[in-house]
């Protein structure tokens, strides 16, 4: 391997920040409708009921690091953490380790949301917002430039950076026999998150990290970052892993994937 991975995949889950929802549209009532309402207006004015980033409140945030002999995956923080501690946790990883970000659909979601919230909560965070103040190599290669490699949106870059070409990561995992989405999707998220469901979401949360680096391995076969044989290792690695698990999502998401 030419140059060892060092990459921190992430994932974030988010319900209506229906505080910021009674703010802006002067609603009242409780929280499931404030967020009714907040969904009937967009959809009023898009046709769609996806709210506006600045309108999502995090509830998970689960993260792969795969860095010398380490290999975990998990979600930041505890079922009952406060968003600004998930913030601080997670930004100050990246502060910490530096490591390339892997995502789908970050770019266009995750990232800017979570701008968002840190500065709804004053979370700071010197190594990722730098452009080469802090460190030079930084200048040519930062997590904001939407063209540089130290972070990678799979899904903007294997669309070519056009909106045409976009898959869905269920999608290019099942194109490339992975199990994809298992247990739920994101806008069952909500309903989930107001039954109580937390640990649920954060084990969905979790499956779509790990599918997204089963795609980014791919990826780094395909760019000649890693050779045949160290593919299958790295994918040999995963598989190990996941037979050490018990929790009910990873023997899951293990069963899905059969060996070819």
């Amino acid at each position: 391997m030419s140059t060892p991975l060092h990459c921190l995949v992430f994932d974030l889950e988010t319900v209506p920040d229906v505080e910021l929802g009674r703010r802006l549209h002067t609603l009242e009532g409780s929280d499931a409708e404030v967020a009714a309402a907040m969904f009937a207006r967009r959809s009023e004015e898009t046709g769609s009921g996806f709210l506006p980033l600045e309108q999502h409140r995090v509830v998970a945030i689960s993260a792969l690091l795969r860095s010398a002999d380490q290999f975990q995956v998990w979600s930041v923080g505890a079922e009952d953490s406060p968003e600004d501690e998930l913030l601080r946790r997670f930004f100050g990883g990246i502060d910490k380790l530096k490591p390339t970000l892997v995502s789908w659909n970050g770019a266009g979601f995750d990232l800017p949301v979570l701008h968002y919230r840190m500065l709804r909560h004053g979370v700071a965070s010197p190594v990722y917002w730098d452009t080469g103040d802090l460190d030079r190599d930084f200048r040519w290669n930062n997590y904001l430039n939407r063209y540089h490699m130290r972070h990678v949106d799979l899904m903007d870059v294997l669309s070519g950076y056009q909106a045409r070409g976009r898959a869905s990561l269920d999608h290019a995992a099942r194109l490339l026999g992975l199990p994809g989405k298992l247990g739920m999707a994101g806008d069952q998220v909500w309903d989930a998150w107001r039954e109580g469901r937390i640990a649920e979401i954060r084990d969905y949360c979790e499956c779509d990290v790990l599918n997204t680096y089963l795609v980014y391995l791919r990826f780094e076969l395909a760019r000649g970052k890693l050779s045949t044989r160290e593919h299958a290792e790295e994918l040999g690695r995963v598989r190990d892993w996941l037979g050490e698990r018990r929790e009910t999502h990873w023997r899951r998401f293990r069963d899905a994937w059969p060996a070819v």
